[in-house]
């Protein structure tokens, strides 16, 4: 009975020193945290999608503190969250416009001609090495849904073979542009109400043979719009999302294609 209280009592003893030993050391070793990156971090939205650049929110909540990146960067958080966080760390709320995604390709399953039959991997990237694809356009849409899976935010739908974003639903991280193997995703302000669907670059007769619905470069868009809102690249007319026309460009320039149309 004496040597098991003696050994309890050794044991007690030989925890409280430990103990003590481990808070010291704990204490010696600690590194100072600011309070104000846990109450950042909890001012965002958790959505850990990268559209700031940032591993996640915690890695982003530690840049604006650090003065190494700004509270309007994160393309989810709500304009009085990121008013919260400038207020918090005595900064001032930039009015940042924000983005969202748009497929520039308009060339679904109906309107643009297949050229082989592929049956690989699910998957736009390997696709591209496999004949480049399907379709008979080089340029368009694979429609195997890779931007619609990297989308945290299920933004993207597919619809007869072509990735569609829902402006609505995009909140502007960019997680789509970088799984594109063909450069049609692109961020664009999401005040901009019309688009050109269509990213080819060859000539007008050569699209049309592949795609009913491709800019043919008539110009017709141009002519109609005011001056700078439409830039001509080669045989394709694109958007200046600088200086956007309105939805009534739609009516007054009437597309032969529709290729210039609303999201």
């Amino acid at each position: 009975m004496y040597t098991a209280i003696l050994a309890i009592i050794c044991i007690s003893i030989l925890c409280l020193l430990l103990g003590m030993v481990i808070g010291l050391i704990a204490k010696l070793f600690a590194v100072e945290v600011d309070p104000r990156i846990e109450e950042t971090e909890e001012l965002l939205p958790g959505a850990n999608c990268g559209g700031c650049g940032f591993a996640g929110c915690a890695d982003f909540a530690k840049a604006v503190v650090a003065g190494t990146a700004k509270p309007e960067q994160c393309p989810v958080a709500s304009a009085d969250n990121v008013a919260n966080i400038a207020n918090l760390l005595g900064l001032s709320a930039g009015s940042g416009e924000k983005s969202v995604a748009i497929v520039l390709c308009g060339g679904n399953n109906t309107d643009a001609k297949k050229a082989v039959n592929y049956n690989g991997v699910k998957d736009c990237k390997s696709a591209t090495l496999v004949a480049s694809g399907d379709k008979g356009c080089a340029y368009g849409c694979l429609g195997f849904a890779s931007c619609s899976r990297a989308c945290p935010f299920d933004a993207i739908e597919m619809k007869d073979g072509l990735a569609i974003v829902h402006p609505d639903i995009c909140v502007g991280c960019g997680k789509c542009v970088e799984t594109c193997p063909r450069n049609l995703i692109r961020m664009v302000p999401a005040t901009a109400e019309v688009h050109i669907f269509c990213s080819s670059p060859d000539k007008g007769a050569a699209k049309k043979k592949v795609c009913s619905v491709a800019c043919i470069g008539c110009r017709k868009c141009v002519k109609a719009a005011e001056e700078g809102q439409m830039e001509i690249k080669g045989f394709l007319v694109d958007v200046n999302y600088e200086n956007p026309p309105g939805v009534d460009i739609i009516e007054a320039a009437k597309c032969p294609t529709g290729c210039l149309r609303t999201s």
